[in-house]
């Protein structure tokens, strides 16, 4: 019987050490991605190459169970392919902790709160959004177009400059695109935004 581990997380951002401290010193081979769990399994290149590694016998660990997917249906049809296939799992911690060769009411309920948790996640971010809104913040990343830039932009307007020839006299003042120039669209987003806000009619 082999040990086989499944790392995953969501973004490229999100630090994978955790779950390799747990599986690597466990696990004859780890496979590991960087995507959503709300994915399908074709998807998913490190849960679809696991899945492709693994023979009868063999053992699927994983450090929690939203591991496999955050998307209770997602998650219950990859159980139900491994146990079909005679391959156990095996989750480290959390709700459903322990091994399993079939399906039970433990791993049902630990796919469902994983699930709800996303769920929940998503909703906050985005009540968070609209409060930031709410607030003339836009939320996420700061904006190109700075209050600065858009007064200028305004005033290049005024004297009858296209978004072309606005362009080249607008600097970026900070952030990884400091010192460039502003694209053309994010201008004409920021003077649309003056507009809408100023009572403008297009």
């Amino acid at each position: 019987m082999a040990l086989v581990g499944l790392v995953r997380v969501s973004t490229d951002k999100q630090n994978v050490d955790r779950q390799h401290d747990a599986l690597d010193p466990i696990c004859v081979k780890v496979f590991e991605e960087k995507v959503s769990g709300k994915l399908a399994v074709a998807e998913r290149p490190g849960l679809t190459a696991a899945l492709e590694y693994l023979r009868g016998g063999d053992m699927l660990c994983v450090q929690e169970v939203d591991r496999l997917g955050r998307d209770t249906l997602t998650g219950l049809m990859t159980l139900a392919e491994l146990f079909q296939r005679d391959i156990s799992v095996k989750v480290l911690e959390g709700v459903g902790a322990g091994e399993h060769t079939e399906m039970n009411l433990l791993l049902e309920l630990a796919l469902v709160l994983a699930s709800e948790r996303r769920r929940d996640i998503v909703k906050k971010t985005k009540n968070g959004l609209e409060a930031a809104r709410a607030r003339g913040r836009v939320g996420g990343r700061r904006p190109v177009m700075t209050e600065p830039l858009v007064v200028q932009a305004v005033a290049l307007r005024t004297k009858g400059y296209s978004l072309k020839q606005i362009q080249p006299h607008l600097r970026i003042t900070e952030g990884a695109n400091k010192g460039k120039n502003p694209s053309v669209g994010a201008i004409s987003q920021a003077l649309r935004q003056h507009d809408e806000a100023a009572g403008v009619s297009a």
